[in-house]
């Protein structure tokens, strides 16, 4: 039977609210979010070798970290996109060791910090680093945010390979997906499959899915696509049995570099917000339809309207407020984005410079 992995609340839904809590990301037992439903959601840390389940731009605002070029200055993927790509990202994708049990991460800067998901090193102070060299390094947890379940370690370490960011270059639908990690405690294991579907809401995080084998021990790690270029960061499953069952997701890399960024400055986080709260539209024509506007935000600075359709941000299409409310946290706070609307039926634009809310 169909499950909404959506969860949309009814009503209006306000961009500006705080993400729900994720599911399945507290403890040392595997835990459903549902247990009376078909599905559950499975944060991805070992615990133990082999044995149980934890369930635990512009860069001018964070640290130099290697961005992609746009798709178009790119060679095309090659047959061999899997081989590439994995020997690409592999140098830089390390095994974390902790009270907690086993997760990935990947190294982002040359000067050792490195990111993963929040619920492989949450409540801890100190890792152990697997480098993909074999070397064992201590590592300090600078910070995690739960919830968008971002987490940043730091090693003491120099000229690092570093991977390369796809940040700002949307994933596709259809494109190679490449998950690379510790599933049940075995480094630097990769697994191939595509880019099912973007922007997916899962518990208020803007998330890649994939179905790429994606297992407990891959948290944390990255998924890249056939250039190489980290996506997003792994960290969640459905499943009916405990296993990959084909329907992984992984954190929007716009997403996790924004909040990375925060996490090693020391300050709180903040998301970008719009300040509309919209509901769905119910004329078939699609959008997000404003409901309120809040006072002192960004949109109503801007002149947005009850009953305005947001159908754009940037070149993003908006389908319904899901839509909405990713595409404006993947963004930055202090940001400008172009927001495209129906009012009264005529087409029109909008600059906005969006807020910053702390979550």
């Amino acid at each position: 039977m169909p499950i909404d992995l959506e969860r949309q609340p009814s009503g209006l839904q306000e961009e500006t609210s705080a993400p729900p809590e994720p599911s399945g990301r507290a403890g040392q037992q595997v835990r459903t979010s549902r247990p009376r439903r078909l599905l559950g959601v499975i944060t991805l840390t070992v615990v133990g070798v082999l044995v149980g389940f934890a369930l635990a731009s512009s860069q001018s605002n964070g640290p130099a970290v290697n961005v992609a070029p746009p798709v178009d200055e790119l060679p095309a993927a090659t047959a061999n996109g899997v081989a590439s790509a994995a020997a690409a990202i592999a140098p830089s994708v390390v095994q974390i060791s902790s009270p907690a049990g086993l997760g990935s991460g990947v190294v982002y800067t040359s000067d050792g910090l490195i990111l993963t998901a929040a619920h492989v090193i949450d409540g801890i102070d100190t890792v152990e680093i697997r480098l993909a060299d074999g070397r064992l390094l201590a590592g300090t947890v600078l910070g995690t945010h739960t919830p968008t379940d971002v987490g940043v370690i730091s090693i003491e370490a120099l000229d690092l390979p570093a991977a390369v960011l796809g940040y700002g270059i949307s994933a596709q639908v259809g494109e190679l997906a490449i998950a690379v990690g510790s599933p049940f405690g075995l480094d630097q294991t990769v697994t191939a499959g595509i880019v099912s579907a973007v922007s997916r809401n899962v518990n208020g995080v803007p998330m890649v899915q994939t179905d790429a084998a994606i297992n407990p021990g891959n948290s944390g790690g990255p998924l890249v696509n056939a250039f190489g270029h980290v996506m997003g960061i792994n960290d969640v499953i459905f499943t009916e049995g405990g296993g990959s069952d084909g329907i992984g997701f992984a954190i929007a890399i716009d997403v996790a570099i924004v909040v990375a960024d925060q996490l090693v400055a020391g300050g709180d986080v903040e998301l970008a917000a719009l300040g509309a709260a919209t509901v769905p539209d119910t004329t078939g024509s699609g959008g997000a339809v404003v409901g309120d506007v809040l006072a002192n935000f960004p949109a109503a600075d801007a002149g947005l309207l009850i009953g305005d359709r947001i159908v754009a941000v940037d070149d993003t299409r908006i389908l319904d407020p899901g839509d909405l409310f990713a595409a404006i946290v993947m963004h930055r706070p202090g940001s400008s984005v172009a927001i495209g609307f129906i009012r009264d039926g005529q087409p029109l634009i909008i600059d906005v410079t969006l807020a910053g809310i702390e979550r």
